[in-house]
């Protein structure tokens, strides 16, 4: 990227857009806003920002229909900036391809860590990449040679583990929700099967985590889903 990343604020309120406004400034970025759905939409096909940050509740179109037609459109990273705190309307904005979320009132530098996550998966590194080895934190997960390895040790997993850890070491930092990993690992048949998501989250913690109860990486987002965090 030349020049400073820049981030699109697509949200009605005025104080918000100009407290991100600032906030963006001081810690580097060039800020863009739209106080409408349809202007946010025409200013990210048009300027084509490193990240959006959206609010659900806007005066002419629903949130999660301005994600669903950004997504159509770019592949940029939508980050979720909503008071809305229910289950259900976040895991809507997740599949309508949000890559994350973050609820009203937030803190600072958790949305700026949001920030950070969203722009190294838009523009990935050697060290996190789609096929070959993608090493995040201790961990290294061979895409080519299916091996995983936590602090050294080369771990076994069943071919079901494997799968699982391997959708959330694909989108790491991002949120996937139940639907979304149960589609992806056992199949669209499976949508429903939250159940054999939790048991198999549960032996992966204890196969790669130091502590499983207070887990590094495989991180449960209440009632929507789970992220594989990126430590800072």
């Amino acid at each position: 990227m030349s020049g400073p990343p820049s981030i699109l604020v697509i949200d009605d309120e005025p104080h918000t857009r100009t407290l991100l406004q600032v906030t963006l400034g001081q810690h580097g970025y060039h800020c863009l806003h739209a106080a409408t759905g349809r202007e946010g939409i025409a200013l990210t096909l048009d300027r084509e920002p490193n990240v959006v940050l959206l609010d659900l509740g806007l005066p002419d179109l629903d949130g999660v229909e301005v994600t669903r037609l950004i997504r159509d459109r770019s592949s940029v990273p939508i980050i979720v900036i909503s008071a809305r705190g229910q289950e259900s309307e976040k895991i809507a904005a997740l599949d309508s391809g949000a890559n994350d979320y973050v609820t009203k009132p937030f803190l600072e530098g958790e949305l700026f860590a949001r920030i950070r996550v969203a722009l190294r998966s838009a523009h990935p590194d050697e060290t996190v990449a789609p096929t070959g080895t993608t090493t995040i934190g201790d961990l290294s997960f061979d895409f080519d040679f299916r091996r995983v390895v936590v602090a050294g040790e080369q771990v076994h997993l069943t071919p079901i583990e494997y799968r699982l850890l391997g959708v959330l070491v694909r989108s790491a930092g991002r949120v996937l929700t139940h639907q979304q990993i149960l589609r992806q690992v056992w199949g669209p048949a499976h949508a429903a099967e939250t159940n054999y998501l939790r048991v198999y989250m549960k032996k992966l913690r204890y196969k790669i985590e130091r502590e499983p109860a207070k887990p590094k990486y495989l991180v449960n987002e209440p009632g929507v889903g789970y992220r594989f965090r990126v430590p800072t």
